[in-house]
Parts: C-alpha cells; sequence; structure tokens
C-alpha cells in the first residue's frame, strides 16, 4: 500500500503553475506534465481550491496559487487532497482472536506506535514547502529565469 498519488499531483500542480507562472495552466497542460488526464487534474485542483491553496476563475483556463509558495507546506497539500482522515494513515485488523495473547494485545500495543509515527510524518511534512520544491526544481534545471 502506498500513500495516494494525488498527494505527489497535488506538489506537480502547484510547482507547475510557478515554473509555468507566464504561461496559461489549463488542465490540459497541467495533465500533458504530469501525464494524465485532465478531468483528474481538475478534480485535485478542485481539492485543492477547497483548501485555499490554489485559485481559480470560471470560464477561463488556468489556476495560480492563493498564497505565497513559502507559505504552503506540503502538509498542506497533504490534507487538502484527503491522502488519509485524521490520524488514520495505519489502520489496524479488525477482529484479532481475543484468546491470543498477541490478538488479544496487539491493537493496544500497535495503535500509539503509528499515532507517533503520523505526528512525526506530519512534522517532516510541515517543514517543507512548495517554494522549496520549486527551488529544487530550478537548481535542479538550471533555470536562471522562470518563464
Amino acid at each position: 500500500m502506498s500513500i495516494s498519488s494525488r498527494f505527489a499531483v497535488g506538489i506537480h500542480i502547484l510547482t507547475l503553475l510557478e515554473i509555468n507562472k507566464e504561461g496559461v495552466n489549463s488542465s490540459e497542460y497541467i495533465a500533458s506534465s504530469v501525464n494524465t488526464n485532465p478531468a483528474v487534474i481538475r478534480k485535485i485542483t478542485g481539492m485543492l481550491k477547497n483548501a485555499d491553496l490554489v485559485k481559480v476563475r470560471p470560464g477561463i483556463a488556468g489556476a495560480e496559487p492563493a498564497r505565497d509558495l513559502s507559505e504552503i507546506s506540503l502538509l498542506d497539500v497533504y490534507k487538502a487532497v484527503n491522502v488519509v482522515q485524521e490520524n488514520e494513515l495505519f489502520s489496524v485488523h479488525n477482529n484479532p482472536n481475543p484468546d491470543c495473547p498477541v490478538g488479544r494485545n496487539i491493537q493496544d500495543t500497535i495503535l500509539p506506535l503509528f499515532s507517533i509515527v503520523q505526528v512525526a510524518l506530519e512534522k517532516a511534512l510541515e517543514n517543507v514547502t512548495i517554494e522549496d520544491v520549486v527551488l529544487d526544481i530550478i537548481k535542479k534545471e538550471g533555470i536562471s529565469n522562470i518563464n
């Protein structure tokens, strides 16, 4: 199992909006970069819009970040695209055997550990911004003037 690809696509969308800020960022254009269907881009862009991470104008192709990229963390994107429900990154199997010492205790033992790991993940995501992602791509591509 892996975290939904909506997370990576959301980051991709926000990054592309900056890298191509002088161009037209239609769902078709973004979809060509992500290599997916424009309907997928519209759905995820809608999720980003609902979280106030992007601005879109009805009837006009394109979108733009709703705030400075240094103010949009990867955690914001993670939450916006409903990767997982609150405190449900990890799930446990239902109805372990209560007659077994492991079955009787496994959930109470691992749920606190799962909670610690989820908090750590979210803290790490909170410390990285879309601006960080954009700057890394600019560096890798040797882009001096973003079009």
